[in-house]
């Protein structure tokens, strides 16, 4: 059953088709990724589904009922007009649970000014299930669960929604969809403004969320933890993998592969075909049959030149011949001949960057080694690190919250700063190349080719060529750096960064902007790098495929695990496990002991209140014995046997009472 259906969607602005015909559909329980090359129009298909915007061409259909919740890229305009603080906001999401809440107020306010009719309570209890029933007893605890795992502590509860951030928005606004729980949640790029921790905690929530999913993010780590299936879209269609991302790469590879042996398959065909029409078709005895091979043969061309090999395998050929109007086709051998060598293979990569990082020297076995330092400005520490030690062909990934002073430790290893204690000692024959966050080395007035020459002399059309593995082809060469997106400006970034022949790599951020093929390509350069390199990034999936150490900022501290980066989270882990079982363990103690405690008050009071009871009895019997004993001397006065006898019994059993008690006191009050 599928909650969502689109069919043959067309997104057009004027002449120009962002994309063409796409169709698929969104099972209840799908948690889908799509990817695909940035400007294929992936945030323009999101848009369409969630009703934001009509589509050129095609239909969408949603299941009755369902309800969809939709995360932009950046929220600026999400709480225009609205006044709300942060927790304000979240508790919108309420307003019918808050609406129950009051009602409940009212009905216990009306039976503690005396009604209690049968039937009040019954409507009382009716109204508190259908409460608790919808989560009435819980939904503060979620919001302030929500909030605090999307980075926003207690003090930040009050803030206005207007004094956010664009970045804090597009947060307050996750966090809401989160609350509302949507039957298909749309997110694009969810984890833009989060740090790690956020991530991680956004994947827990995710990967048990009880409905379905569709996802835009770059980010390939988030989606293979989140994801059951992924969509890759170009401007011409949907193709459907299933699995994670990792398991997306493996299936396309095999994918390619298979289309490109079909299709080499199919095209020997035609050429052994050809070869027999040719040595044949002259021949009496055989002409007839080659000319007929022919035919056929001219019809299979023509039905691959027009639709690929999907429509040559296709049974109907009635319809096939009508679609791509082969009839009355006149070629000759040699149009034959000269159609099948221009046969194209249909698989379309997406053009990637062509490029190696090569050194041109090789370094010493140890790169890098550092005593304990302290890491800053002058008197400002940021933090200290463990002493560091980096051999060749390793890969530590540094890692830790922003603002904690990666940059600024990267700027130290260049030499731009000092540290504020300890040393710095580099390996023999280093050549370090270094790949700046901000890109701010890049002269904003260059071209992108007078940038490349400005690093490295070379004809121009060596420059071209060179630029064109980057892809800046044609006149993109003569954009000025000013004008380049991010994703550009990181890959002119690259391009001189290989120029340089550097054995030691400082990378800060070198993913960001950058779409998914360029960061496999990246990722796959890296890879097969013969120096070593020092990585800051939020980039998990670099940092698992690339890292032999980390390198983690935390508490003022740069700690250094010699793990790989999931060995590093599984170790993270366990120790925050055991670290909350032990928290568990002692609060469970601490209340044993209270527990204990008020037991034992409870006791104390018990007795202090059994002594009193007693005291007060003792009291009453010693009276009455005095009383017993003037009416036993009347008595006797009197000389009444009778009232004697019963007197002196009375007297007797009243003493061995209170004997009875004073025991039972002095037992209790020692």
């Amino acid at each position: 059953m599928s909650i969502l259906t689109f069919s043959n969607l067309t997104q057009s602005y004027g002449d120009f088709d962002v994309f063409v015909g796409i169709s698929a559909a969104i099972p209840n329980e799908g948690k889908i990724g799509l990817v695909g090359q940035n400007g294929v129009g992936k945030t323009t298909l999101l848009r369409i589904l969630a009703r934001l915007d009509p589509p050129s061409a095609g239909s969408v259909s949603v299941a009755r009922g369902a309800t969809i919740g939709y995360l932009r890229q950046e929220a600026m305009e999400a709480f225009v007009g609205r006044d709300n603080t942060i927790y304000a906001e979240m508790l919108t999401v309420f307003k019918d649970l808050k609406r129950k809440e009051a009602k409940l107020r009212e009905l216990e306010h009306q039976m503690a000014e005396g009604d209690s009719s049968e039937g009040l309570l019954e409507i009382y209890s009716r109204a508190q299930e259908e409460f608790e029933h919808a989560g009435g007893y819980d939904y503060e605890v979620r919001i302030g669960q929500v909030l605090q795992g999307l980075g926003f502590g207690r003090e930040d509860w009050n803030i206005p929604l207007s004094h956010l951030s664009g970045g804090q928005k597009t947060r307050a606004l996750l966090g809401r969809l989160l609350l509302e729980r949507p039957s298909l949640l749309i997110l694009d790029e969810p984890t833009n403004h989060l740090d790690v921790e956020a991530i991680e905690w956004l994947e827990g929530v995710l990967r048990i969320w009880d409905g379905a999913l569709l996802i835009v993010s770059h980010d390939r780590f988030f989606l293979d933890r989140v994801v059951n299936r992924i969509w890759e879209m170009s401007r011409t269609g949907m193709e459907e993998y299933r699995g994670n991302y990792s398991a997306y790469v493996q299936q396309r590879q095999e994918r390619w592969a298979l289309r490109e042996t079909e299709f080499e398959t199919i095209r020997e065909k035609f050429l052994k075909e050809l070869d027999y029409v040719k040595r044949n078709i002259a021949r009496d005895a055989t002409s007839n049959m080659a000319k007929g091979r022919l035919q056929r043969l001219i019809r299979e061309v023509k039905v691959v030149e027009a639709g690929g090999l999907g429509l040559l395998n296709s049974k109907n050929w009635g319809q096939v011949m009508e679609e791509v109007n082969i009839s009355d086709t006149k070629w000759s051998v040699m149009d034959v001949e000269q159609h099948i060598k221009a046969l194209r293979s249909p698989l379309l990569r997406p053009p990637a960057l062509n490029f190696r990082l090569n050194s041109k020297l090789r370094s010493g076995k140890i790169v890098l080694r550092t005593s304990e330092m302290t890491i800053g400005y002058p008197n400002v520490s940021l933090f200290v690190t463990d002493p560091l030690e980096l051999h060749r062909g390793e890969c530590a990934a540094l890692i830790g919250p922003n603002g904690t002073g990666k940059t600024t430790f990267l700027r130290t290893l260049m030499a731009q700063l000092e540290p504020l204690s300890g040393q710095i000692q580099f390996g023999a024959s280093l050549k370090t190349g270094y790949f700046a966050q901000a890109h701010d080395k890049l002269n904003p007035e260059n071209s992108v080719l007078d940038e490349l020459l400005a690093h490295k002399h070379m004809l121009l059309g060596q420059a071209r060529s060179y630029l064109a593995q980057y892809l800046f082809r044609g006149d993109d060469v003569y954009k000025t750096v000013s004008m380049l997106s991010g994703g550009e400006r990181a890959r002119l970034a690259l391009a001189i960064l290989a120029l340089e022949g550097a054995n030691l790599l400082l990378l800060d951020e070198p993913t960001n902007h950058l779409d998914i093929p360029a960061q496999e390509v990246l990722q796959e350069v890296l890879e097969n790098f013969d120096g070593s390199i020092l990585l800051v990034s939020h980039d998990r999936y670099l940092i698992d495929r690339l890292a032999t150490q980390i390198w983690e900022l935390r508490d003022g501290r740069l700690h250094v695990s010699p793990l790989s980066y999931q060995e590093y989270i599984a170790a993270r882990d366990a120790a925050r496990e055991a670290e909350r079982a032990s928290t568990t363990e002692q609060r469970a103690a601490k209340n044993d002991e209270q527990r204990g405690d008020r037991a034992q008050r409870g006791e104390e009071r018990r007795r202090a209140q059994q002594v009193s009871a007693l005291e007060a009895e003792i009291h009453r019997l010693e009276a009455h014995l005095a009383s017993l004993e003037d009416a036993l001397a009347a008595a006797s006065r009197k000389q009444d046997l009778a009232a004697i006898q019963k007197l002196s019994a009375d007297y007797g059993a009243t003493q061995s009472t209170l004997e009875e008690q004073m025991e039972t006191w002095a037992a209790l009050a020692g």
